[in-house]
Formats: structure tokens, C-alpha cells, sequence
């Protein structure tokens, strides 16, 4: 239909009670772009109506160079949708109306560079797509039609134009979002080849603005690696760059409190995600597998074989397939760390703040007072150097209080004031000179059996699910809640959203009852990496965000009650 349809039906519903708005559902050619209207609201008090615009590659015209890899099109992506969503909340509320009316929203990226529902460039033809609401105008729930053609016919065409073709952007701004993609991913790429788990550029900013922003703090301390761990990396675009390097292995991250202990790691856990330029971590890349490890008091554990950390309970429980509704805080840890390694994360990254006591560390006086032989806990720290060495999984640690790691790490870094000092020779020295201590346990050969996943019986009747997202702390599924807030690589609503989308999707069409839950996840993921989220049957929704595989792992070893988790 022509733009002149959806006028046309606009003026004949004028006044009428706000179902007939139902009418305007459909495709509209509004010359330059495609207006589709997919889902209209029940009233305007609900959730705003569900609206895209799709614009031919040819008319958009942005050099295929800017989307042919996956790496370039997601950062032009991100481009398009910050400029969208700059340019729509100058509207928000301005037509007249009850409830939402003149609502416009669309979703709002932080510093992480994410792939969304809500902006999609076609990799082949170039052609953009983009998702947003928009509250139709009433008042009361009688049809306001005249503010909803303001919408539609007067504001929004340039909100297209300013945003979404390639002649409303200056060269530069597209080259530098393509040019630090690529740059990115070169220093992914090259990690590898050096044997480097992390690498943090000197002049990152690592402090965030305050504990609920994430932009850089202003006048904060500039990174700078000490001599000892600097490694140059020649980037394609910007050239020579000078960072820190962590190596494979034991890295342990020390020093006084307020010093930047904890600010490291955490740049370091979502270093896993490219940042934007000007966020202070751009050039803050981690191993993409990374995989923050905790405690987390009273989560579900499914028929995890944690017998690598714990056995021998007194009460002759089996740690072998270890299952409980209420896991402790050495239980829950042990699980996170044996299903990050099912999930095929190659680098831990462990805060001694948010651990166990008694899953790290038993110092050398409980081990004299209380024997090994009496204590059902294998800690960390007798594993550590085994995980290296015999599975090729390094650790990053943060510690504060314990020493006694110092005996295991391969690299030791002090903050001071921000600053990063490498004092492992001196570390080591000064733990030689206060005695040899052995940490070790006999090595864990044994591999844990394929875990097979099937759907619980009570959501196997009903197709209609309804489900609930909450930030980034979970969600739930027919009033069934996953817990996620303790998955702390989590940054974003929308990847909360997926999570939910891709759970559902694998209840209906994946856990058969016959494939593990590794087979289960591995074919899910493979399929979202070529078909975004087509492949999870949400193609059309406008607020997900992409999770990683690890996140995806979580999510099911989360679920409680909907699946069943057998040997």
C-alpha cells in the first residue's frame, strides 16, 4: 500500500475507540523507505504499538566495505541506532494524548557494541532495517488520529533521513567505526598468536563515572603497563599500540584497598564485548571465552558432576551428578567453574571479594588443625595450576587478604593509585622466604558424562508462555523465574531478553530428551551466529541483544524447574 492508504485510514478512524487502530496493521510505501506497523497496542496504556522502517541498500548507500564482515556490519549497526535514538528523543511526548500517546522509543546502547534486534543491515544487498514503538495517540481510549499522522507522516521521515542513509553521516564517522571495529578484532586475533590472554592499551580509562554509569570517569588515571608485561601491537588503522599483555597461566591481581583491584577485573570481564570510542576500554580486549567465576548462595545446581572440587560428603551424598535447589556458597562455586569449563571458557576471572573462603583457599593452620583427609573441599588453589597445565584454562585472580596464591602465579601485578607494578619476582622471593607450601592435589582425569536435557512435563502442555524480563537480574517463564544476577558479564536488558527468547526456543524445538545440553547449546549458538535471532524464531521483536555462548550455558544451568537435567 501507498502512504496515501495509511492516511486515508487515519482520517477515516478519526474519534473512533482506539481498537480501530487495528486497521492501520500493514506495509506502506512512503517512497525513500518501507513503513511497516506489525503490532498495533490494545489501548493506549499498554505497551506502545510495534513499528519498522525498511530501507533499500541502493537508497540507504553505504559502502558495502562498511557491512560485507560480520564485525564491520555490527559496528555500523550500533552507528545507526545511536544516531536513531539521539534523533527520536527529541519528539518523545509531544503529541497530544492520554497513557503513552506520542511515546516514541527505540533501544538505547551503552558503551558496549552489541548486535540488536532493533537496527539490522543486511550483509548481502546492505539494506537497513530498523525496530522501534510508538505510542498511537488518544484521548482517553478515543482515536486521536491527527497527532498520529504528525508522527508518521511529519517527524518521523526525518528521523530517517538524519539517521539511516549513509550521505546524512560525514566519511570520517563511518570509517572510524569501521576502521576500530577492525582494529578490535586484529588485537583479538593477535592475543592468540602471542600466548596472551588480555591485553589493556596504555591511556585506557578503566574507572567508571559512578556505580550506576558506565561512561569514564573524568580526570582519572591513564593506564600505563609496567616495562616488564608491555607488549606493541601494529593495528591496521591506528597503527603502533603500546598495552599491557597477560599471559596464559596464573595472573594475580594485588594490592591495597581502593587501588584498582576490582576496577581492572571488571574492565576485564567486559572486555569479552568491543566498546565505543571515547568509552576509556576500546582497546581493553579479553579472551571472548572468559568466564567470571563466584559464589552464589542459594542457586539450583542440576546434576553437575562437581567431584573435582568436593567429594567425600559425610552424609554419602554423590558429587558425582550433585543436585540441590539451595547451593552454598563453596557448592555454587564449585558448579560455576566445572559448567564454565562445559561451556568452553579458557580464562577465569575470580574477585577473592564475591568467592568462598573455603572453595579459594584453607590456610596452613586449618590444614594442621582440621586434616585433608576430613575435609570434603578440594579448594582452588589445589587446582589452579592443574587447570593450566592439563585443560589450558588460565585465571586471572583478584586477592587481597590470602598469600598463599602467591606461590601459584605465574605473573603478580600490584595496583597502586590505579597504576600497575609487576612484582612477581619479588612476590616469589618473599614467598620462598616464608617457607615452601604445596598446594596440589592428585591430578582429575576423569571427564564428567554428557549431561541429557529434556522439558518438564508441566511446560509441555500449554503453548502459550508467557514470559518476563527483569533488567539484568533474570527472567521468567510461565511465573517460573531464572535467576541471572550473579552472571556478571550480563551488561545489557536485551541480552536478558535473548536469553529468555533462546531458552524458550530451545524448550519447544531443542531439548528432546536425547541430546546433552552441550549438543543442545552448540547447535543453538551455531545456528544465532548465522541467522541473528531468525534462527531463535525472534526476528521480528525489537529489544534483544546478542548474549554470548557462555551466557546461554548459564542460563540453562539456571532454570529450576522447566528442564530436567539427567545422565
Amino acid at each position: 500500500m501507498k502512504d496515501s492508504d495509511l492516511k486515508n485510514i487515519l482520517d477515516r478512524i478519526d474519534h473512533r475507540g482506539y481498537p480501530a487502530y487495528k486497521d492501520t496493521k500493514g506495509k506502506y510505501d512512503f517512497g525513500k523507505y518501507v513503513l511497516s506497523i506489525d503490532h498495533v497496542q490494545g489501548d493506549p496504556f499498554a505497551s506502545p504499538s510495534k513499528v519498522s522502517v525498511h530501507i533499500k541498500g541502493d537508497t540507504a548507500g553505504f559502502d558495502r566495505h562498511l557491512y560485507d564482515e560480520k564485525h564491520r556490519r555490527i559496528a555500523l549497526q550500533d552507528l545507526l541506532l545511536r544516531r536513531f535514538y539521539k534523533v527520536i528523543g527529541d519528539f518523545n511526548f509531544k503529541a497530544k494524548g492520554s497513557g503513552k500517546s506520542g511515546l516514541l522509543s527505540v533501544s538505547q546502547p551503552a558503551q558496549e557494541i552489541l548486535e540488536r534486534s532493533a537496527v539490522r543491515v543486511d550483509e548481502k544487498e546492505g539494506s537497513v532495517t530498523v525496530r522501534f514503538r510508538v505510542g498511537f495517540p488518544a484521548r482517553g481510549r478515543t482515536i486521536v488520529s491527527g497527532e498520529l499522522v504528525k508522527i508518521l507522516f511529519d517527524f518521523l521521515p526525518g528521523c530517517v533521513e538524519k539517521a539511516l542513509y549513509a550521505r546524512s553521516y560525514r566519511e570520517s564517522e563511518l570509517s572510524e567505526a569501521a576502521d576500530l571495529a577492525d582494529d578490535q578484532i586484529f588485537i583479538r586475533n593477535e592475543l592468540k598468536r602471542h600466548g596472551l590472554k588480555a591485553f589493556i592499551a596504555d591511556g585506557s580509562v578503566l574507572p567508571r563515572e559512578s556505580g550506576i554509569s558506565s561512561r569514564p570517569m573524568k580526570g582519572a588515571t591513564a593506564f600505563k603497563s609496567p616495562e616488564s608485561l608491555a607488549v606493541t601491537f601494529e593495528l591496521p588503522h591506528k597503527g603502533s599500540l603500546r598495552g599491557m599483555g597477560i599471559p596464559e597461566g596464573v595472573t594475580l591481581i594485588v594490592g591495597g584497598g581502593y587501588h584498582g583491584k576490582s576496577t581492572l577485573l571488571k574492565a576485564l570481564e567486559l572486555g569479552v564485548y568491543d566498546h565505543i570510542k571515547g568509552d576509556g576500554r576500546e582497546y581493553v580486549i579479553t579472551d571472548p571465552t572468559a568466564v567470571k567465576l563466584r559464589a552464589e548462595d542459594g542457586r539450583s545446581v542440576q546434576n553437575t558432576d562437581i567431584s573435582m572440587f568436593i567429594r567425600n560428603l559425610p552424609n554419602g551424598r554423590d558429587t558425582k551428578h550433585f543436585s540441590t535447589e539451595d547451593a552454598s556458597g563453596s557448592t555454587s562455586q564449585a558448579a560455576c567453574t566445572v559448567e564454565a569449563m562445559e561451556a568452553g571458557s579458557k580464562l577465569f576471572l575470580i574477585d577473592e571479594d564475591t568467592s568462598a573462603t573455603n572453595f579459594m583457599i584453607r590456610d596452613e593452620l586449618m590444614q594442621r588443625v582440621v586434616h585433608r583427609d576430613e575435609e570434603p573441599i578440594i579448594p582452588f588453589i589445589g587446582r589452579v595450576r592443574e587447570l593450566y597445565e592439563k585443560r589450558g584454562i588460565s585465571t586471572i585472580l583478584v586477592a587481597g587478604s590470602s598469600g598463599s596464591y602467591f606461590y601459584e602465579a605465574d605473573v603478580v601485578i600490584q595496583m597502586k593509585q590505579y597504576e600497575p607494578f609487576d612484582i612477581t619476582e619479588d612476590a616469589r622471593k618473599k614467598a620462598l622466604d616464608a617457607g615452601e607450601r604445596t598446594h596440589g592435589e592428585e591430578v582429575f582425569d576423569e571427564e564428567p558424562e554428557p549431561r541429557i536435557v529434556k522439558v518438564s512435563s508441566a511446560f509441555l502442555c500449554d503453548d502459550r508462555i508467557k514470559t518476563k524480563t527483569f533488567g539484568t537480574d533474570g527472567f521468567s517463564v510461565n511465573k517460573e523465574n531464572v535467576e541471572l544476577r550473579f552472571v556478571e558479564q550480563l551488561t545489557d536488558q536485551e541480552q536478558t531478553n535473548a536469553l529468555c527468547s533462546i531458552l524458550v526456543y530451545m524448550m519447544k524445538n531443542v531439548f528432546d530428551g536425547r541430546k546433552s545440553l552441550t549438543e543442545c547449546v552448540e547447535e543453538t549458538y551455531d545456528r544465532l551466529e548465522k541467522e541473528s535471532f531468525a534462527a531463535v524464531k525472534a526476528a521480528g521483536d525489537d529489544g534483544l541483544a546478542m548474549p554470548r555462548k557462555q551466557e546461554i550455558y548459564a542460563t540453562a544451568n539456571r532454570c529450576r524447574k522447566m528442564i530436567c537435567v539427567t545422565s
